[in-house]
């Protein structure tokens, strides 16, 4: 199952040919349909019992029909629910199908034996039977070729070596040998069940020794073998076919303690994204939008089946509280030695998941790479455009829900992508110490009216783009040597025009000052978020009514907005002159150079992830903490009643005894699943990454300001995660972490960056 379950979601074995179903009968209201629903925690068979265990995302769910002994089973993960349905209607004209009852935006997908089932059941069949004799055949020339490479070729010395200078017994009779092998061997890797059975597998025994990913150059071998002697065809749909068996076993390995089956999956895919040729290829047609599956750590709904008990054997809660209810600070001796033993399990477990967060940083430096340009344009710009397109099915909606990005995948891929980020820009800052530090990061004006970053249809601070471009262009060319293109200006929607119509001749500002008259607001400066937000944006508000300075009158650039599909590395990166995304730098931006400018544009697109679900998802996540409260001040209630109980009242005191050891095990449980949630969205780590978000985007709208009218430029998102990101430190990392402890930051005050902001 991809998605969380809702009230009807039934995974069944369907029913006869006789059995209708309709949007009012779903699988199990009929008598000739078997329903388990794991959500309710039943099974359905027009009446309905108790049956199995709850379910969640990302659980497999494997449905066993016996035609012998006439009996549906289910199993959850690899262990058996126990039999369902007994005695079901067998016999001539009798014939069963799958099927299965979904809400909407649920989904589910489906293995009949296509490939290879991951909790197979003895005794019983897939309803596709596997290709026994290829996978015979693929595991006999799988290992032809390891033989092979097992002498000393080095197979990138070859692709590079001139045949002329070959050894006459060395690598021509090897090379021979191989281009034999992989006649047979080419055309059986393009079918999925073979890739994911034999070829994964493979792969995944070369790494099961351990040891640095590139202590085992095999792999590698393997890849350069696969471009060299296979046709091109083959090749792209054994990448894919590899990979997405990859992301599938990623995402639906169960959770253990030491998180090994992610590690193991993690460290294939590190390997493979190193092939700097099948990396590009996997970045361009495979990778987006499924990507994200790798940056989760899916949270464990069972805390038993993670093995939470035995990494956090000891557990706590608050236990005294306040009038109020609220939790107090003073402690008994055992209270502190036993909230230091949780403490102590906490952190146990944080390392285990720092060695996949590790992993997942390494994924994504290698998407990042800018200097492997040796077979193309280099990975970070087809990662780049590919990142946009995926921001911008994920803004506008337009997508199928089911396609969108999960929040909390989000979450993830926005902590790994700033760790990368931030590790590529100070090693620039390294190289050229002129650069701005990570520390001091922020987005410069030029990206929101230069053209070159496409903002799709999300609004600005002074409203509609195409409303600014036509108000602005004077002050664009005059502040930003821009002319905008004509053809985009004509473009402008009849309800601009209209809107122009009303509102008249109006002055702007630098008319006004310039005749004497009253300085009006201006008819762009009307945004509904800057409404919510004049405290936030006190300062720049008024700053922005100073007339600026002229700009010298230097050679006009026409720009027009470019399409994710259009651009070039040269229109990022620019070249003889030509700034890329630094086009149109006014005055009163520094000279200096801030980082690779690729970078700038990364992080642009981090501030935005953050604005489409991540804040929503920090805040839903809290929920589990507000329940261990709300149980710890219910076991705190209940165990003064038992002090209070009257002994002649054995029948309320078993009630209320009854009481306590529900609450005290659901909060052994909630405490161990909060623990995990602490570790993954709301340790210090992460606190500061949305601390340092906060500052990019105060030193962004400080710079943004800077720039005059221009500054209606800016995306509105910015001043959103602003103000978001400084509500979510505020209340959501509480009380692990506390602003207290941000870099600089005085006691209960904001951040220092927020000073004149939150006056």
């Amino acid at each position: 199952m991809s998605r969380p379950p809702l009230s009807s979601l039934r995974w069944c074995i369907g029913g006869t040919v006789m059995c209708f179903l309709s949007y009012q009968e779903g699988v199990g209201d009929t008598p000739d349909s078997y329903a388990y629903d794991g959500n309710r925690v039943r099974k359905w068979n027009v009446t309905t019992t108790n049956y199995g265990k709850s379910w969640a995302a990302g659980d497999i769910v494997s449905c066993l029909i016996d035609l012998d002994e006439g009996t549906i089973t289910f199993c959850l993960n690899g262990q058996s629910l126990g039999t369902a349905f007994s005695n079901i209607k067998m016999g001539p004209g009798v014939a069963y199908f799958p099927a299965i009852s979904l809400s909407f935006k649920e989904s589910v997908a489906f293995n009949f034996g296509s490939r290879p089932l991951r909790y197979p059941v003895e005794g019983y069949l897939p309803l596709q039977n596997p290709p026994t004799a290829d996978l015979l055949r693929a595991h006999k020339l799988l290992g032809y070729i390891k033989t092979v490479l097992s002498t000393t070729l080095d197979t990138q010395e070859v692709l590079e070596k001139d045949s002329a200078c070959w050894s006459l017994h060395g690598e021509p009779t090897i090379l021979v040998t191989l281009v034999h092998i992989f006649n047979y061997f080419a055309p059986l890797m393009c079918k999925v069940y073979l890739v994911e059975d034999v070829l994964m597998n493979f792969l995944l025994g070369i790494l099961e020794g351990g040891g640095s990913v590139d202590e085992h150059p095999l792999i590698q071998q393997l890849l350069d073998l696969f471009w060299l002697l296979m046709e091109d065809y083959e090749v792209n749909e054994c990448l894919k076919q590899l990979m997405m068996s990859l992301l599938r076993a990623y995402r639906f390995s169960p959770i253990i303690p030491d998180l090994g089956f992610q590690i193991h999956y993690l460290r294939l895919t590190t390997a493979i994204l190193r092939h700097e040729k099948s990396r590009k290829y996997l970045l361009s047609n495979v990778l987006y939008p499924f990507i994200v599956v790798f940056f989760y750590i899916k949270t464990p709904l069972r805390v038993k089946e993670a093995g939470l008990e035995e990494l956090i054997p000891t557990t706590w809660w608050p236990t005294r509280f306040d009038k109020e209810g609220k939790e107090s600070k003073d402690e008994s001796a055992e209270e502190r030695m036993r909230r230091r033993a949780y403490e102590r399990g906490c952190q146990r477990l944080k390392k285990r998941i720092e060695v996949v967060e590790e992993l997942q940083v390494q994924i994504l430096k290698l998407m990042l790479n800018n200097k492997d340009k040796g077979t193309g344009e280099a990975s970070r710009y087809i990662f780049l455009n590919k990142f946009r397109k995926f921001l911008q099915e994920n803004a506008s909606n337009r997508g199928h829900p089911t396609a969108l990005c999960p929040p909390e995948y989000m979450v993830c891929f926005l902590h790994r992508l700033i760790t990368a980020v931030r590790s590529y820009w100070d090693e620039g800052k390294m190289k050229n110490p002129g650069c701005v530090s990570s520390d001091e990061a922020y987005v410069p004006p030029q990206l929101f009216y230069n053209g070159k970053v496409d903002y799709f249809d999300l609004q600005r601070l002074g409203g509609l783009l195409s409303h600014l471009k036509k108000t602005l262009k004077d002050d664009l060319a005059s502040k930003a040597n821009i002319l905008m293109d004509p053809a985009e200006i004509q473009a402008t929607s009849m309800d601009d025009l209209d809107e122009e119509e009303e509102s008249g001749s109006a002055q702007r500002p630098f008319g006004a000052v310039a005749m004497g008259g009253a300085l009006a607001r201006p008819s762009w400066l009307s945004s509904p978020t800057l409404g919510r937000a004049n405290r936030f944006l006190s300062t720049a508000a008024v700053s922005l009514m100073t007339p600026r300075r002229p700009l010298a009158p230097p050679e006009k650039v026409k720009v027009r907005t470019l399409a994710v599909e259009q651009r070039t590395e040269e229109d990022i990166e620019g070249s003889h002159g030509n700034d890329g995304l630094l086009l149109g730098r006014p005055l009163e931006e520094p000279d200096h150079p801030i980082t690779e400018k690729s970078l700038l544009e990364i992080l642009d697109g981090i501030v935005m992830m953050y604005n489409l679900s991540v804040h929503q998802q920090l805040g839903k996540m809290v929920v589990v903490s507000d329940d261990v409260h709300e149980y710890a001040v219910a076991l705190k209630d209940t165990e003064e009643k038992i002090a209070r109980c009257p002994a002649r009242r054995p029948d309320i005191l078993e009630e209320l005894q009854k009481s306590q050891k529900v609450f005290a095990e659901k909060l052994n449980h909630l405490s161990r699943r909060l623990a995990w949630i602490n570790a993954t969205i709301y340790c210090k780590d992460k606190m500061l990454d949305v601390y340092w978000l906060l500052r990019v985007c105060i030193l962004t709208i400080q710079h943004a300001d800077n720039t005059g009218t221009l500054f209606a430029f800016t995306p509105e998102f910015y001043l959103n995660v602003a103000m978001n990101s400084y509500s979510s430190l505020k209340n959501y990392f509480s009380p692990s972490n506390c602003m207290d402890q941000l870099p600089g930051n005085r006691p209960s005050a904001p951040p220092p960056c927020l000073g004149s902001s939150y006056r």
